[in-house]
């Protein structure tokens, strides 16, 4: 009886390794059949960042852009750019923050957050000396 008991104990702690090795090969072939789908998509989500990255910095310089390039400061984040209308002339009259996007895309809830904050007017000036 302790033989049987043993030897059933042996055969089902081999099913259950077996188990696990079958479970590991089925693993490694979906991400082997995956690996090429998900290439694809890697690239393509780098190139639509690469070209949203490139066109932020090339928005002043498009001819709908409504502010002039001169005039505009490129900061990437967590805001593109900061335009000082009127710095052209010498005698500059607002600050406006610009968040490029192209697509679909849509604003971040940081940028969201941001928006707020410059919309409800909550922006302050500090100047900043260094002591001797």
């Amino acid at each position: 009886m302790e033989i049987n008991s043993l030897l059933l104990a042996v055969f089902c702690l081999f099913l259950i390794w077996l188990g696990y090795k079958i479970g590991l090969m089925i693993k490694d072939q979906e991400w082997k059949d995956n690996l090429p789908k998900l290439k694809q998509e890697s690239i393509k989500k780098s190139r639509e960042v690469l070209t949203g990255q490139f066109t932020e910095q090339l928005a002043p310089y498009m001819p709908d852009f409504p502010y002039s390039p001169t005039e505009c400061r490129f900061i990437g984040k967590p805001i593109d750019f900061i335009v000082f209308k009127g710095m052209d002339s010498g005698e500059p009259n607002e600050i406006i923050f610009v968040e490029v996007k192209s697509g679909e895309s849509k604003l971040s809830e940081r940028e969201k957050k941001l928006k707020d904050v410059i919309e409800k007017k909550n922006i302050s000036w500090f100047e900043y000396k260094k002591k001797k």
